[in-house]
């Protein structure tokens, strides 16, 4: 029976005509050519786009249906080992602050919570993207600001530095620009600080030289204090918020360089600006004894880093300089401050000694009850934490704790300078703007100075990172 129908089935294949070799096969009718427009308008309309006026075109479509980019979620912190710390004794029951970065907050995962207030970007950069773009980068800057004043004073900060980067190229002789635009959110940053208590100071860059030969750079170094001026003055910062600069370079004559600043002071700078001036002592070129005559004779506050005294000390006792600096303070009305570090581990010659170590482990012999104390540390906010810790200053939030490095070294772990840019920068004659292109400068919170100003030989240019990141 299976045999037959076997028989039966091909007798029919074989008698079909698609078998037969003289009957084409059927053609499929050939499509007429239209454009893509004709296709579309003469396409139906999808059914999961509706068939109504509402109807969207392909590439609206399109863009709509793709997926959303997700974003990452925060990543919870780990958990940290915060080791026990020495305790000691002070009568001690001023403010302790830190320089322009939280570490905390700069290293939040990802990289897209991260707080910080100096991002900054290359002078080409500016030139290619516009200056829209650049102004955008510092109202994020001021936005953070406010998240860092928060975070402080949720644990007993109240003393800040503010980045010198906050705006970049706000000072530049060509493409500055005023803060007009970002004063909403300056005005919200000081009025928070305000309400805690909380100071904020600034400390332009190594480049501010007041006592430059030169007048470009002079004039340079103006504008970047008037930036800095109107940034406190649009946070309604009170007189507490000086404005700190260096004595700068000797330029091979320091008694003439010291007249040169005098006259700068009081024919140059403008008055909001000379009314937020202060001096400090540095490690190289000017110590506080050399600055002390100036400061008393023109009213300028004088601000005493202990360890640049140590590197570069005066003949005449701290104790005797800090009070001398206090009637400045006084008789101005502005509360004192001060600047403290400690060189790093294994460090012995002085260009070594003069890198910050990760955290402070003392508080000053001869440091008064009453003072604000900058402490200037690679650790930042942890090393006024650590410092609270010590000393029993403040109680601590232990899930705002990090633990310090185990492994610290005498090498610094801040951006190096471009020695070969400086170089050819000393050997060129050129004008500013190449200067600028040339000259890599060195940590924001101006933690060191570059031996070119030793040797008055000027770089006088704004701060140029390789990217949009932060002062470390």
């Amino acid at each position: 029976m299976a045999a037959v129908r076997r028989s039966a089935r091909l007798a029919l294949v074989q008698n079909s005509p698609v078998h037969d070799t003289n009957v084409s096969p059927p053609q499929r009718p050939k499509r007429k050519k239209t454009s893509v427009a004709e296709d579309k308008e003469s396409a139906p309309p999808s059914p999961s786009r509706g068939t109504g006026e509402a109807v969207i075109s392909d590439d609206e479509y399109l863009e709509k249906s793709k997926s959303p980019r997700k974003k990452r979620r925060p990543k919870p912190e780990p958990v940290y080992v915060i080791p026990d710390v020495e305790t000691k004794t002070t009568t001690f029951k001023g403010r302790l602050g830190y320089a322009c970065l939280n570490t905390v907050l700069r290293n939040r995962k990802p990289a897209s919570e991260a707080v910080f207030c100096s991002r900054t970007c290359r002078l080409e950069s500016l030139k290619s993207n516009g200056l829209d773009w650049v102004k955008d980068i510092g109202r994020k800057n001021a936005e953070d600001l406010i998240t860092m004043i928060q975070w402080n004073e949720d644990n007993h900060i109240r003393f800040l530095r503010v980045s010198s980067e906050m705006f970049p190229f706000a000072s530049h002789a060509i493409h500055g620009y005023s803060l007009k635009y970002c004063a909403p959110i300056l005005a919200r940053a000081g009025a928070l600080a305000n309400q805690y208590g909380h100071r904020l100071t600034t400390h332009p860059g190594q480049y501010t030289q007041l006592g430059s030969p030169k007048p470009e750079v002079v004039q340079s170094s103006i504008r970047e204090l008037s930036y800095h001026c109107e940034m406190l003055d649009r946070m309604g910062v009170g007189v507490d918020g000086v404005i700190i600069v260096h004595g700068g370079g000797v330029y091979e004559d320091k008694a003439a360089t010291l007249a040169r600043i005098k006259k700068v002071i009081t024919e140059a700078l403008p008055e909001d600006v000379r009314n937020r001036l202060a001096l400090e002592n540095d490690e190289l070129c000017y110590n506080a004894e050399d600055l002390l005559p100036l400061c008393e004779e023109l009213g300028v506050p004088l601000i005493f880093d202990y360890h640049h005294d140590a590197l570069n000390p005066s003949s005449i006792p701290p104790k005797v300089i800090i009070e001398r600096a206090n009637a400045i303070f006084a008789r101005r009305g502005i509360r004192p401050k001060q600047h403290l570090s400690e060189p790093r581990p294994g460090a012995v010659t002085l260009m070594e000694r003069r890198a910050h170590a990760d955290r402070c482990e003392n508080l000053p012999v001869d440091l008064p009850d009453d003072m604000d104390l900058m402490i200037e540390a690679k650790d930042k906010e942890q090393a006024v934490l650590h410092l609270y810790r010590m000393y029993n200053l403040h109680s601590v939030n232990y899930a705002s704790l990090r633990p310090p490095d185990p492994n610290q070294t005498k090498e610094t772990k801040g951006r190096k300078s471009n020695k070969k840019a400086r170089v050819k920068a000393e050997q060129l004659s050129v004008d500013r703007e190449v200067r600028e292109e040339l000259a890599v400068i060195s940590n924001g919170d101006c933690e060191t100075e570059p031996t070119k100003v030793i040797l008055g030989v000027d770089l006088q240019v704004h701060q140029e990172t390789a990217s949009v990141s932060s002062a470390t």
